[in-house]
């Protein structure tokens, strides 16, 4: 059964660090887009970022550009992301997703995972 596993998440202060990964099975996640979306409380799934499968595309939202950097492992068939910088505004569940078409909208995106809390307060 596909599935992609988010970790790495937790309780950081601003200006503090985390690194997210996601990883997949059942599929080789270099075969797909993978992007991270994030929610905060009350708002929508956004996408923040993702790495294209055909040659390592990346591209960041602009409320990320220069602080989160997506890398992609394939040997461990893992997608990360740093993210730098963190700020309150960066709080919310990360859920990474694998898709076909390499874009930031939700409904292009086949295999979701269960997502991971990050939570930047003092």
């Amino acid at each position: 059964q596909v599935q992609l596993v988010e970790s790495g998440g937790g309780l950081v202060q601003p200006g503090g660090s985390l690194r997210l990964s996601c990883a997949a099975s059942a599929f080789s996640s270099d075969f797909y887009t993978i992007g991270w979306f994030r929610q905060a409380p009350g708002k929508e799934r956004e996408g923040i970022s993702y790495i294209s499968s055909a040659n390592d595309r990346t591209y960041y939202s602009d409320s990320v550009k220069g602080r989160f950097t997506i890398s992609r492992d394939n040997a461990k068939n893992t997608v990360y992301l740093q993210m730098n910088s963190l700020r309150p505004e960066d709080t919310g569940v990360y859920y990474c997703a694998a898709g076909r078409i390499t874009t930031l909208m939700r409904a292009a995106y086949d295999y979701w995972g269960q997502g991971t809390q990050v939570t930047v307060s003092s």
